[in-house]
């Protein structure tokens, strides 16, 4: 898979972006105090709302919702597209950002997204405008041998299958704990946030543990809550 096969399978903008909040929702009631795998930031500015996912072991993806569409990049640091994995001065692979259309190009050098030196940190950059039939990449030219070059397969699993079961497979193994996969569900149509949907989830777990997370992320509460 590369980044290409991602462009076709990826939801639509407004689809990725409630799908975004609802796993940075379902991870901010199994863990509200850990450091997540998946986070969501609907006041990333005053424009704009970011969708990341870290793993803590220097992989990631960024996007980037705003009234221009949908910007995402993201970094494996395996991949042999990676800036880092050139004997020159490191760089992002060719064709990777080469054809970011202008309206994107400030999240190429945005300092969130790029190294210390300046560097985009980048081995996958999707787009879509609003007016798009579908997501674009540039064209680039991979190297052989390597059934997921940019890492486009695994960094964006639980995007391109967006199932409830599929993160539930995902937490069951992450938090190494059972997920209850009709909380699950509630949260993936973006149902509002009760008490019960919280302790089905997390027992140990009670509103007010989530209540600032939900604000972060934009998602509804139930006023009976």
């Amino acid at each position: 898979m590369t980044v290409y096969d991602v462009a076709e399978a990826l939801p639509d903008i407004r689809s990725l972006r409630d799908l975004c909040r609802a796993m940075a929702m379902a991870e901010a009631v199994l863990d509200p105090a850990g450091e997540r795998y998946y986070s969501f930031n609907s006041r990333w500015s005053e424009t704009e709302a970011l969708a990341s996912m870290r793993n803590g072991s220097g992989d990631e993806f960024d996007i980037v919702f705003s009234s221009a569409g949908a910007f995402i990049r993201g970094f494996d640091h395996e991949s042999p597209l990676s800036p880092y994995q050139h004997d020159a001065a490191p760089a992002p692979w060719p064709g990777v950002v080469d054809s970011v259309p202008d309206v994107f190009r400030k999240y190429v050098r945005e300092p969130a997204f790029t190294d210390e030196d300046g560097t985009p940190v980048v081995t996958v950059c999707v787009w879509r405008q609003p007016a798009d039939e579908r997501w674009q990449a540039g064209r680039i030219d991979f190297p052989g041998g390597h059934p997921d070059p940019d890492g486009s397969e695994w960094l964006f699993g639980l995007l391109v299958d967006p199932t409830p079961e599929a993160f539930q497979s995902f937490a069951k193994d992450y938090y190494e704990t059972p997920v209850d996969l009709e909380a699950v569900r509630h949260l993936y149509g973006l149902r509002p946030l009760t008490r019960s949907v919280i302790a089905d989830l997390n027992p140990a777990v009670s509103l007010d543990d989530v209540t600032g997370a939900a604000e972060t992320i934009g998602y509804p509460v139930s006023p009976s809550a």
